[in-house]
């Protein structure tokens, strides 16, 4: 991200604000961020003295303002960080007091996850005169990938489409447990690797070929044996292949079919683009296409939501996860 890079480019050129309030959906780069700040701006012998950590859950906003008007102790500056600062939120519009006049010398960064603020109240207004407002939005699931590709080029590896289609199948969105395996991996492999399935089947534990991305591609197909395969495994591995979660993504790879289905120029790129999935895996959805018209598609859908409701024990009571993921692979390829 453009915006975080600049950000501790300025601070390692030593440009430092007086408050950094860092919010958002996605707490990946507000932890990044604040970790670097606290590693980044006092030497160990200063931080001491000078470098507090509070939790929003144990403190006031007075408490806050207190720790931020202390001047340093044999240092240039003070940090105080303040983690969870969402536990605040009812109270957090009154540090726009201290926002007005902050202390040059101290450097408060206010770390408030998995919400934002109006940007139109006085505490945002006031802090961009002379701090910096930092938004961490979530990523979509087609950006994921080329998150991941950029995390791995800028340490001198690669991966392939199919091996970080299986990471994100299975991680979702999230950048922190994401970032956990991908540091797994380059512990393990040396740099200019390039990852591939095999790698992540034997050191993050998806299996390469009983995953939900290879069963998506086998209903795709109509590979019949290959489903039945793969859901023969899920039901053994239920707790990595949890029915919901399944059902929920065979839907969205049907919602995308539809959408395809609609498109009027077919193209791999203008594919790519209204579907948002990399290119690579456009010809799946070519072949996908020729099996299941727009009717069927539809059809696939109904079943699939009819699924899902089953799966949370509406009119399903006695019957296994397992059975219902048969009987529901079985309608959609026949």
């Amino acid at each position: 991200m453009a915006e975080v890079k600049q950000l501790v480019t300025d601070i390692k050129n030593g440009n430092i604000k007086p408050i950094y309030f860092l919010m958002g959906e996605e707490p990946y780069y507000i932890d990044k961020i604040a970790d670097f700040i606290e590693d980044t701006i006092l030497t160990e012998d200063e931080k001491g003295f000078n470098q507090t950590i509070v939790y929003g859950r144990d403190v006031s906003i007075d408490d806050i303002v207190g720790q931020a008007k202390q001047y340093p102790m044999m240092s240039e500056k003070t940090v105080v960080i303040v983690k969870e600062a969402q536990d605040l939120s009812r109270t957090i519009e009154n540090l726009a007091t201290y926002a007005e006049k902050p202390l040059e010398s101290t450097v408060l960064v206010i770390c408030y996850k998995y919400k934002t603020l109006d940007k139109r109240k006085k505490l945002i207004k006031t802090i961009n005169k002379s701090g910096v407002v930092f938004e961490s939005k979530k990523l979509y699931e087609n950006q994921v990938g080329d998150w991941i590709s950029g995390v791995l080029k800028g340490k001198k590896y690669q991966i392939e489409p199919k091996a970080t289609q299986m990471l994100v199948e299975f991680l979702g969105t999230n950048l922190s447990k994401i970032s956990n395996e991908l540091d797994k991996l380059m512990l393990i492999l040396p740099q200019q690797t390039s990852i591939t399935p095999k790698h992540i089947e034997e050191n993050i534990g998806i299996s390469k070929d009983y995953n939900i991305f290879e069963l998506r591609k086998a209903i795709g197909k109509k590979e019949i044996l290959k489903c039945n395969q793969i859901i023969t495994y899920f039901s053994e591995n239920p707790k990595s292949n949890p029915l919901v979660m399944t059902i929920s993504l065979i839907n969205s790879y049907f919602t995308q079919l539809l959408m395809y289905h609609g498109l009027k120029d077919k193209s791999k790129g203008n594919v790519a683009k209204a579907l948002r999935v990399n290119p690579y895996f456009v010809d799946d959805y070519v072949v996908a296409a020729k099996h299941y018209p727009m009717r069927k598609v539809s059809q696939v859908i109904a079943l699939l939501r009819e699924a899902d409701v089953k799966s949370k024990g509406v009119g399903a009571a006695n019957t296994s996860d397992s059975d219902l993921l048969k009987e529901l692979l079985f309608k959609i390829l026949h």
